[in-house]
């Protein structure tokens, strides 16, 4: 898949709220009730990134969960990455 243009990341990116472009990643942090809440929706995502053979870096602080989405392997961001940001705020 290719990689995204500066203009086209930031098109993409006004259509994923709470999203921002950090270091070339994809991020956002969520918070939780508490820390098996967080679980849960890590497991829920981690659904949603098995399905999509594509998965984020995931850092869980008790009631925040950190995602961080980039296409290792293009070397930045592509569809892919904003694909899994719009299904995961689905989750909500």
């Amino acid at each position: 898949m290719p990689l995204l243009s500066v203009a086209d990341a930031a098109i993409h990116l006004s259509r994923v709220p709470g999203w921002q472009i950090e270091a070339g990643a994809l991020v956002r942090t969520f918070q939780f009730a508490d820390f098996r809440a967080s679980l849960r929706f890590v497991n829920q995502v981690g659904e949603l990134a098995e399905a999509a053979g594509h998965h984020p870096d995931i850092d869980i602080r008790y009631n925040r969960v950190h995602l961080s989405l980039v296409s290792h392997d293009e070397g930045g961001l592509t569809e892919k990455d904003f694909s899994l940001a719009v299904q995961t705020g689905k989750l909500l």
